[in-house]
């Protein structure tokens, strides 16, 4: 998924710079030290032009219901925390200077995840339903028996846009973490 978008980002790209100096690349997996060791951020931007430079780090997230084995998925308690988890590395990748903005992507095909009957069970510490805001703060909540801890310091709003049998969703925050 990560090759495809960033290879459509690159042919776009061309189409985005307009002014004498400007210019833009793409990389993927770029390797970043963090509070909480090493990372690859999923795709790079890195913009320049003669008003400044911008680097803006993308995070991306995919839940199919049917594994590539053929069999059926489980674990969606550990995409729903994985979406939190990316949220607050975009924000520590803001706070480092490592990017100007940082960026989620998210797709999946179940609507479990966007309008579920019910919210039972731990995971719904990680709510990613249509419509359902995560102020910031702090969340540790078990998953998948490992301990978490996700603080984040902006608002999140969760919204889901359909298009065709999938779901879609970009998130994006504004503030540093520290």
């Amino acid at each position: 998924m990560q090759l495809h978008y960033a290879y459509i980002l690159k042919q776009l790209l061309p189409l985005t710079l307009h002014g004498v100096g400007e210019s833009a690349e793409i990389e993927l997996e770029t390797g970043v030290k963090t509070k909480l060791g090493s990372n690859n951020i999923d795709i790079l931007l890195r913009a320049e032009s003669p008003e400044g430079n911008t680097l803006i780090a993308i995070e991306m997230k995919c839940y199919r219901t049917i594994a590539a084995s053929g069999g059926t998925r489980g674990a969606h308690d550990i995409f729903m925390k994985d979406i939190y988890e990316d949220l607050h590395i975009l924000e520590e990748y803001v706070a480092n200077g490592q990017a100007s903005r940082g960026v989620a992507l998210v797709m999946n095909d179940s609507e479990r995840f966007v309008n579920p009957k019910v919210k039972n069970g731990k995971c719904w510490a990680y709510d990613v339903s249509q419509g359902t805001t995560f102020p910031g703060g702090q969340i540790s909540v078990p998953i998948g028996g490992k301990n978490v801890q996700i603080n984040l310091l902006n608002t999140y709003t969760f919204e889901w846009t359909k298009f065709g049998g999938l779901w879609f969703m970009e998130l994006e925050g504004n503030r540093p973490f520290t």
